[in-house]
């Protein structure tokens, strides 16, 4: 199974999130690559779409290669295998300093105007282009559900069985139409792929209306 590109990919797992359709839901995306799939989403779904900003904390000489994850508050998701990859308690400190660092100049170009969205109360759906580890996602599934939600939600095209376990623990509900353990990286299952620039998520947010035109039944 392959998505023709991240907007093909939204369409579907926008289907596969009917049940949320008129629940009026908050649709936060994980910059950069999936800002344009969650706009999608929340206008499929008749919601609010916002980001929520988190960071890879990559393997020492292997940016692809996740070993945990840091949110904005700066709680910090540490897989079990980081030691075995080479990544010392100080590289991580390290990390994470960086991280938080971009993550805090992202904020102030993202949404200089406002403060995010507020989740609590509200059906709240974190989508990704997709789950090769999990780390990420925990990351933005921990730092919503500090917020209170009154459901939480993980949606992305694809993973793999291992990342889907792990996120599971860190939500109410995972949904993904393909999960499959021949995964080595996010890209191999889009035919275009390309890279999310700044410039677009800044301009994607500035669009995003206050909420979505569909307000039928909730079905939550």
């Amino acid at each position: 199974m392959i998505y023709s590109d991240r907007i093909d990919a939204a369409e579907r797992l926008a289907d596969a999130l009917r049940a949320w359709r008129g629940s009026h839901p908050l649709v936060m995306a994980i910059p950069r690559g999936a800002v344009p799939m969650g706009k999608l989403i929340a206008e499929r779904l008749g919601g609010e779409f916002d980001v929520v900003l988190t960071r890879k904390l990559h393997a020492p000489g292997n940016p692809e290669y996740a070993i945990g994850a840091v949110d904005e508050s700066g709680w910090t998701y540490v897989s079990e295998y980081a030691e075995a990859a080479g990544a010392t308690p100080d590289y991580i400190r390290a990390q994470v300093a960086a991280e938080r660092a971009t993550m805090a100049r992202r904020r102030a170009a993202y949404t200089p105007a406002r403060a995010p969205i507020e989740p609590a109360g509200r059906v709240v759906i974190v989508v990704d282009d997709g789950l090769a580890t999990g780390a990420t996602m925990i990351a933005a599934l921990h730092a919503v559900r500090a917020r209170k939600p009154r459901r939480l939600v993980c949606a992305v095209p694809v993973a793999s069985p291992d990342a889907v376990t792990r996120v599971g623990a860190y939500c109410d509900d995972v949904v993904c139409p393909y999960v499959t353990s021949d995964f080595h990286a996010v890209g191999q299952f889009y035919r275009h792929f390309p890279q999310v620039a700044d410039d677009e998520v800044i301009a994607l947010l500035r669009s995003a209306p206050a909420g979505g035109a569909d307000h039928g039944a909730a079905s939550d």
